[in-house]
């Protein structure tokens, strides 16, 4: 069984009409392994969420934690979620295999924005609004990785909770995703990019104001 946890700013009915999620998962309502735990019309903060059900009684073995504008490309996802969780403690689609001091996202050295060399990063993920999108290739999958893309995260919910490792609630929609890869890598779990087919409608929010206050939190945090 897998958690496929989502918070959503959406209703229920907007949810599953047009978000790509909630479109996908009808695609794939006949695997009834797949659990959809979405957060409706939600406002706090995704680390909350995460936590909560890393904690619930009624929690999967397996967690996915992913946004609602993804498109699940992959219709052998269960297959490979478990495949990638038993191989690897932590699985992503993008990644870098390195990390240095100040380092603002996965994909970006400086805040310049300027993209790593290739040879740092891992992963395939297409882009764009509809299903099967433009595919920006990062580097070869699978990678051992020290940051992980939090567009989708897999793992295990016993590992997390034996290494007591979850989300940190100060970060609410940025740097939970760097924070969790930085905890997880201090507890000595793996961390690895994966071949999940996936489209994404965002290119991410670099450099807003609400961006900005989370980096200031995540580098107060951990010092580099």
């Amino acid at each position: 069984m897998i958690d496929l946890i989502c918070g959503t700013r959406l209703t229920a009915q907007e949810f599953w009409s047009r978000s790509a999620l909630g479109l996908s998962l009808q695609r794939l309502a006949h695997d009834d392994r797949l659990k959809p735990r979405i957060y409706f019309e939600n406002s706090r903060g995704l680390p909350a969420l995460y936590n909560e059900r890393i904690a619930a009684e009624d929690a999967s073995p397996v967690l996915v934690f992913i946004h609602d504008d993804v498109w699940l490309d992959d219709y052998f996802f269960c297959e490979h979620v478990s495949a990638a969780v038993q191989a690897v403690d932590i699985v992503g689609v993008a990644g870098n295999r390195r990390r240095v001091p100040g380092q603002p996202s996965w994909a970006f050295p400086t805040i310049k924005f300027e993209w790593d060399e290739r040879s740092n990063l891992s992963g395939t993920v297409a882009h764009g609004p509809n299903p099967f999108g433009k595919l920006s290739f990062f580097g070869p999958v699978p990678a051992s990785c020290e940051l992980l893309d939090g567009v989708l995260i897999a793992t295990r919910r016993d590992l997390l909770r034996e290494k007591r490792v979850g989300f940190d609630e100060q970060f609410d929609f940025h740097f939970y995703d760097m924070d969790f890869c930085r905890a997880a890598r201090a507890a000595g779990l793996w961390l690895a990019t994966w071949p999940l087919a996936i489209t994404h409608q965002s290119e991410g929010g670099f450099g807003s104001n609400a961006w900005l206050e989370n980096y200031k939190k995540y580098i107060g945090k951990w010092g580099d």
